[in-house]
């Protein structure tokens, strides 16, 4: 397929969800690893082998990559590594169910964020979010399970993280090749995981094959299959729909966290867990009927 052939939309659709699906196996596979390798080291081994395929395959075109995009994609890159530190941090310390469905605050986190920093309106759809999130956290919070706890913080501060990121590529990067900006980005990321084993402390550890499976898993198919997918597929949909797609991701997170670890959520846990689903999903929803609402307008009007 070329860019000019437009897919079709059921195929549009399925590489979306796809997408979402070795997202959320990344909770599990990255809770895996984690079980002999550190936070940092994790990231450094994910992200360095997921640099080197890129560059393999990015050999033709490393020609064209100059200045501006070395620039661009260490800026993308610095958000990308910090999230991605804070993301391992936070399956560490708490299950991958609470942690996939924390993670998607992000979409919320990215109207406040421009509320604060372009002096955007948040918009009424998107304070009745932040309340149910805040409503949601709370109640994990507030006593079953574990409570809420460093490993739930960590997946908070990730999901502001990650909304940082995709405001920044939306800022930063113009017309610049994708695949030599995510090779920029990965080596970057690998670069602040570097830094970070030398800053904290860390034991001696050995890897099992499992272990490697896991890195070898979250360096092709979360990061470099899954930002290819993005790149190519996430263009033909709305920002809205695309959201609600990614909604997708603490689901598959759930169902790993249940059929493969065991993981069982107390009633405040589903609870809250339930209230943050719906805090993301709800405002989502609602712009999605008023997108479909001025569509129908607009043809309904006669235009082509």
């Amino acid at each position: 397929m070329t860019d000019e052939i437009r897919p079709s939309q059921r195929r549009v659709l399925l590489m979306l969800i796809l997408t979402t699906f070795f997202w959320g196996g990344s909770f599990l596979f990255t809770k895996i690893g984690l079980r002999e390798v550190p936070p940092p080291y994790f990231v450094l081994f994910r992200f360095s082998l997921a640099t080197a395929l890129l560059a393999l395959a990015c050999l033709p075109r490393l020609h064209r990559l100059d200045l501006v995009t070395l620039k661009r994609g260490l800026i993308v890159g610095t958000a990308l590594g910090i999230t991605n530190l804070t993301f391992v941090f936070g399956i560490q310390g708490t299950s991958i169910s609470r942690a996939g469905v924390i993670n998607n605050l992000f979409v919320l986190f990215i109207p406040l964020i421009s509320r604060i920093v372009w002096r955007d309106r948040i918009g009424k759809i998107n304070l009745l979010g932040i309340i149910l999130a805040c409503l949601g956290i709370a109640l994990l919070a507030s006593g079953g399970g574990e409570g809420f706890n460093r490993g739930d913080l960590f997946s908070t501060l990730c999901a502001l993280l990650i909304a940082v990121h995709i405001l920044s590529v939306s800022k930063v990067l113009k017309d610049e090749d994708v695949y030599l900006v995510s090779l920029v980005q990965f080596g970057v990321v690998s670069l602040w995981a570097g830094t970070a084993t030398m800053l904290l402390p860390t034991q001696a550890f050995s890897v099992s094959l499992q272990g490697i499976g896991a890195v070898v898993y979250c360096a092709i198919f979360p990061t470099i299959f899954c930002f290819t997918l993005q790149n190519r597929y996430q263009r033909y949909v709305t920002p809205t729909q695309a959201g609600l797609i990614y909604t997708l991701d603490p689901v598959w997170s759930l169902a790993a966290g249940f059929l493969v670890l065991g993981e069982r959520l107390t009633l405040h846990e589903w609870l809250g867990c339930g209230l943050i689903f719906s805090a993301v999903t709800i405002p989502l929803l609602v712009r999605f009927a008023v997108e479909r609402r001025l569509v129908a307008r607009y043809r309904g009007g006669g235009a082509p």
